[in-house]
């Protein structure tokens, strides 16, 4: 029997117009019904706010935010918990894409495990034309986060969580590149990280195509710096390994190879029958 719970969808936007039709016709295609959709725009100067209100006039599910101000990430996410109706915060990128039972899977898992507040998916990876190249996902159900980590196999913009967990845990908006990270250490720190990461391929992430050489730099110190913070003590052979990443990315950056970067984080070649089934998928948003 499928959930009739009720869930607040939130997507922040800043300069997303060639991708954004895409990332809401996905939500319009779940196949769990119950929803709200809540847009926010983050001062975009682009046409991501027409296109915003246009789906806002089409479904009355689907509600535009807008202040003009370019606030950042974390600040805008705290703004969709706060917004948010329902009991259930769904979160998802402005120029990515859902599978069509994401949010049918998730609520269904959270609702049959009530000891859980988040879970999380795998993810099919995207380049900037919509085509499959790659995956990465955890084996089997994963629990076991009870020590702050250098890293979390959680993806971020696919969490499905309770509200009343986000009313606990509010995003920190000093760290614009690393908010996931820092959140995760925070409430493993507090004892308040109860998440399941799911094996399912049920979130398109674009990702080939879309690499920037400071954003990556700046996220690697500033997941060093919270490592750090939460564990109470510099760890120099992790420090020597984040400043060797960085000299990389320059060096790969420099020589015009640094897309090609996107694929080594993809768990291994994706099967055809793996990639074709998700690419139908993909291509059957272009319809609507």
């Amino acid at each position: 029997m499928k959930s009739q719970s009720y869930i607040s969808i939130g997507i922040p936007i800043y300069n997303a117009e060639n991708y954004l039709e895409d990332a809401i016709n996905s939500v319009l295609t779940q196949t769990h019904k119950y929803w709200e959709l809540i847009l926010i725009d983050d001062g975009s100067n682009d046409k991501s706010l027409e296109i915003a209100k246009k789906f806002e006039r089409i479904d009355n599910r689907i509600r535009v935010i807008s202040d003009g101000f370019n606030k950042k990430l974390p600040s805008r996410l705290n703004q969709i918990i706060d917004e948010s109706k329902y009991q259930y915060i769904a979160r998802m990128d402005a120029d990515d894409i859902i599978h069509p039972e994401r949010l049918e899977i998730q609520i269904k898992f959270l609702e049959n495990n009530p000891n859980y507040d988040l879970v999380s998916t795998g993810v099919i990876t995207i380049d900037n034309d919509n085509q499959v190249y790659g995956y990465r996902n955890v084996d089997q159900v994963y629990t076991d986060f009870e020590k702050v980590e250098k890293a979390y196999p959680i993806v971020h913009p696919a969490i499905l969580a309770k509200k009343n967990w986000y009313s606990r845990n509010n995003y920190d908006v000093n760290y614009t590149r690393s908010e996931d990270y820092e959140l995760w250490c925070r409430a493993i720190s507090n004892k308040d990280l109860k998440i399941a990461v799911l094996p399912d391929l049920l979130y398109y992430y674009r990702e080939k195509g879309n690499l920037s050489s400071s954003n990556i730099i700046k996220t690697y110190k500033d997941t060093f710096t919270t490592y750090c913070e939460y564990k109470q003590s510099f760890d120099l052979l992790y420090f020597s390994k984040v400043r060797l990443k960085i000299f990389i990315v320059k060096t790969v950056d420099y020589l015009g190879l640094l897309q090609n970067m996107a694929s080594r984080r993809n768990k291994k070649d994706i099967s055809d029958n793996v990639k074709k089934e998700h690419q139908n998928i993909i291509n059957k948003l272009k319809y609507m």
